[in-house]
């Protein structure tokens, strides 16, 4: 039975990732070009990499050396004028309640740094809600390796067939399935056009069924859906 509830944090709590994605096509159109979403989406959950960075990739499209500075001066900022105006995503904090009602454990596990995630969560008036919080600076590999997800359940002290993890993303449900944990996916605007598989169960946002009918199908996906 499920005990304990891991939540990755973009994209599942906060859709952090559609804002950076309408950021870098603004800057891409200045530039006469478009950043398909397929591409960006290759990257959400983890770090930009050699399969997909934003300014090398708008630099081969346009044949001319950019600025990267100014790029990611005029990105984040653009960025963080949509997130800090956004409210967190469908259904959450209805969840957080009733996990916490039901006594589950709670934890956070994100590719991202404690500074973003702490910061935000605090914004929103959802810090308290968890007994964990793991991010990039206390694992040596983040998604889709699974050290964030065993890290996050070590702390909670369970095991990989007590948890379930809510994700995103392509990257997040790999780490998932390598830290043999059940996971939900919920994908935002990016992440929807991925082939995302293997999840236990995939809702549009977590407004689609209370917590408890939730983890009814999750323990007993056998049974008719309700």
């Amino acid at each position: 039975m499920i005990a304990g509830l891991i939540f990755d944090f973009d994209g599942v709590i906060l859709d952090t990732e559609t804002p950076e994605y309408e950021a870098l096509n603004e800057v891409y159109r200045d530039h006469g070009q478009f950043l398909p979403v397929e591409m960006y989406g290759l990257v959400v959950g983890s770090q930009y990499d050699q399969n997909f960075e934003p300014v090398a990739h708008l630099q081969k499209l346009t044949g001319r050396t950019l600025d990267a500075d100014k790029f990611w001066q005029r990105v984040n900022q653009r960025r963080l004028e949509i997130i800090h105006a956004s409210q967190p995503l469908p259904g959450v904090e209805a969840c957080l309640r009733e996990a916490r009602a039901r006594g589950l454990k709670l934890a956070v596990a994100s590719s991202s740094s404690h500074s973003w995630v702490d910061g935000h969560l605090h914004r929103l008036g959802f810090f308290h809600y968890f007994d964990v919080i793991k991010a990039q600076e206390d694992v040596r590999h983040i998604k889709p390796d699974p050290e964030l997800f065993l890290s996050a359940l070590q702390a909670l002290g369970l095991q990989a067939s007590q948890a379930l993890i809510f994700e995103d993303s392509l990257n997040g449900v790999l780490a998932a399935q390598r830290a043999g944990i059940r996971v939900v996916t919920i994908p935002n605007p990016v992440t929807l056009h991925l082939n995302i598989k293997g999840e236990t169960l995939r809702l549009a946002s977590l407004a689609d069924l209370p917590l408890p009918v939730l983890l009814e199908q999750v323990n007993h996906p056998d049974r008719q859906r309700l």
